[in-house]
């Protein structure tokens, strides 16, 4: 089973796999640009030392996002009782 969360809300060495931007004009293309596709793993690589921005990698390249506009990105998760099955 899995769950849907914002890209915001994943923590360093977890990933998920995006499954919607609910962004709008300029930031939407920005994100798709980048690479931030539907289908597509994005890893949670590290986060600044004062929490913004978080760096992220998808498709071999890695780029940093505020927390505001990672959270217009949907990516689906197992759930904690999938990992704990595991």
């Amino acid at each position: 089973m899995t769950k849907q969360v914002p890209l915001s809300n994943l923590a360093p060495g977890q990933k998920g796999t995006i499954i919607a931007i609910r962004s709008r004009g300029p930031l939407r293309r920005r994100l798709l640009d980048m690479g931030m596709v539907r289908g597509e793993t994005v890893y949670v690589e590290r986060v600044a030392p004062l929490g913004d921005p978080v760096e992220y990698s998808v498709k071999g390249a890695h780029l940093s996002l505020r927390r505001r506009d990672a959270a217009n990105i949907i990516v689906e998760v197992p759930s904690q009782e999938d990992e704990d099955h595991d």
